[in-house]
């Protein structure tokens, strides 16, 4: 499957814009993961511990291989001046492989080369890899952080909109887990947000930052804004949520694709290229204009917008654009 490019592949500043991506799934261990994409990809170690370790590709750049477990790895990284530690943390590691995903982090890759991320899903699938649907109480997933092509409060407000009258659509097109959607950390936009958002008129940053900071205030939102926005002005976000994992990077933090890496046929195209969707709707104001104004028609009093019927709407529409 090919990779959707979007209408603006490069920057205002002329670079051509980097995606990264998160996977998570389990089946293999951390050490089994490393090996094999070092001996399959050529890749260098550059660092390591029981929980976590960095990998050097050709051409690709250095990816970060780790149990999501944040406890195990804050004492891995501290066992070289606790030597006691190593008594015990590498059957914690073990351990944590029954229950805790392996993650891998990819570096930014230019948005017209993310094919060159198959060989890497191949070599996982190859290992035993699985996903998503591996357990019931799973919620692995994938992760996408696209660069925006701007940083201006025109450009955020544009690709904000295209996502929240999207929302409710990519849940079911991405057909999203059951144990994912019953997890907090991709909910969606409060009804009232949208609200909010869709009735703003040609918004500047301060007021971008008010109307998220007001009804987000979290790092679990299927799209996080807060890693773009503390990019912006981090003392402003960190003064509402005070989080270390927020990372400040000139990107969206997008949660809600599943992880199908078992699966012969699947690859991170399929995730990319709905949120091309959203991309290409962000290019499309006077369509975000008329499709918002029928958001806010569409509200009953007391109850919002149907979502069903919302979904419904949106899928049509984007059938006669040929988007979908």
């Amino acid at each position: 499957m090919q990779y959707r490019l979007p209408n603006k592949v490069r920057t205002q500043d002329g670079e051509v814009r980097r995606v990264g991506f998160e996977l998570e799934f389990s089946g293999v261990t951390l050490e089994e993961t490393a090996k094999a994409l070092k001996e399959q990809l050529n890749g260098r170690v550059l660092s390591q511990t029981e929980a976590e370790l960095e990998l050097e590709l050709p051409e690709l750049g250095t990816f970060n291989i780790e149990l999501d477990w944040d406890f195990l790895k804050r004492k891995a990284a501290k066992s070289d001046a606790d030597n006691s530690a190593e008594q015990w943390l590498k059957p914690l590691s073990q351990a944590a492989h029954l229950l805790v995903p392996v993650e891998v982090v990819c570096p930014p890759i230019p948005v017209d080369q993310l094919d060159r991320l198959d060989t890497l899903v191949e070599t996982l699938r190859s290992l035993g890899a699985q996903g998503t649907e591996e357990s019931l109480i799973a919620a692995y997933g994938v992760h996408i952080n696209p660069e925006l092509p701007s940083l201006d409060a025109a450009t955020l407000h544009d690709y904000m909109r295209a996502f929240c009258l999207l929302q409710w659509w990519l849940v079911d097109a991405h057909e999203v887990n059951p144990a994912r959607k019953i997890s907090p950390y991709i909910d969606l936009y409060p009804h009232e947000y949208l609200v909010a958002l869709f009735e703003a008129v040609n918004p500047d940053m301060d007021t971008q930052f008010n109307l998220y900071l007001t009804h987000n205030p979290s790092r679990n939102r299927a799209l996080d804004l807060l890693p773009l926005l503390s990019e912006i002005d981090e003392a402003r976000v960190r003064r509402v949520v005070d989080d270390a994992k927020i990372k400040s990077r000139p990107t969206f933090h997008y949660r809600l694709p599943n992880c199908q890496i078992e699966k012969p046929d699947w690859s991170l195209a399929h995730s990319w290229n709905l949120w091309w969707i959203v991309e290409t709707l962000a290019e499309r104001r006077d369509d975000l204009d008329r499709l918002g104004a029928e958001f806010l028609d569409a509200q009953r009093p007391l109850l919002g917008v149907n979502r069903k019927d919302w979904v419904e709407h949106m899928d049509l529409w984007l059938k006669d654009q040929g988007l979908a």
